[in-house]
């Protein structure tokens, strides 16, 4: 029964972080959003995107382990750095990007896919030449 409720709230805070990372994105274009929030998003991206982890994902387990908890971790310190009413106009506007669990607009997708199309072209020119 136990294990039933501890899924039940990984499930729960799964689905609010889809919510919760477009709403800082919208945060962190707005002026009023305090400078150190702003910081710590940085480094969450970052840390999101780099190759370079903490624990190397070839690591079974304890790999992805350190993104399981790391990432939220800094989404979660990110989210209470901002004024929360603040934050609440910014999850009622980033509900509105999804629809089924992708965005409403495709061409937000852009900004990853070119991320990606970058790490490939430099994969295959350091491979190459």
């Amino acid at each position: 029964m136990q294990e039933e409720d501890i899924f039940v709230n990984l499930k729960k805070r799964a689905k609010q972080l889809k919510i919760d990372i477009p709403a800082v994105f919208i945060a962190l274009r707005k002026k009023e959003t305090p400078t150190i929030a702003k910081i710590v998003a940085g480094i969450t991206i970052i840390y999101a995107l780099s190759p370079i982890d903490l624990i190397p994902d070839f690591i079974p387990v304890l790999g992805y382990l350190d993104d399981v908890i790391i990432l939220p971790g800094l989404i979660a310190l990110t989210v209470r750095l901002i004024p929360p009413d603040m934050f609440a106009e910014c999850r009622i506007d980033a509900e509105g990007l999804w629809a089924d669990g992708k965005p409403k607009k495709w061409y937000l997708t852009l900004p990853i896919v070119a991320i990606w199309l970058l790490v490939i072209y430099l994969i295959i020119k350091t491979i190459w030449f």
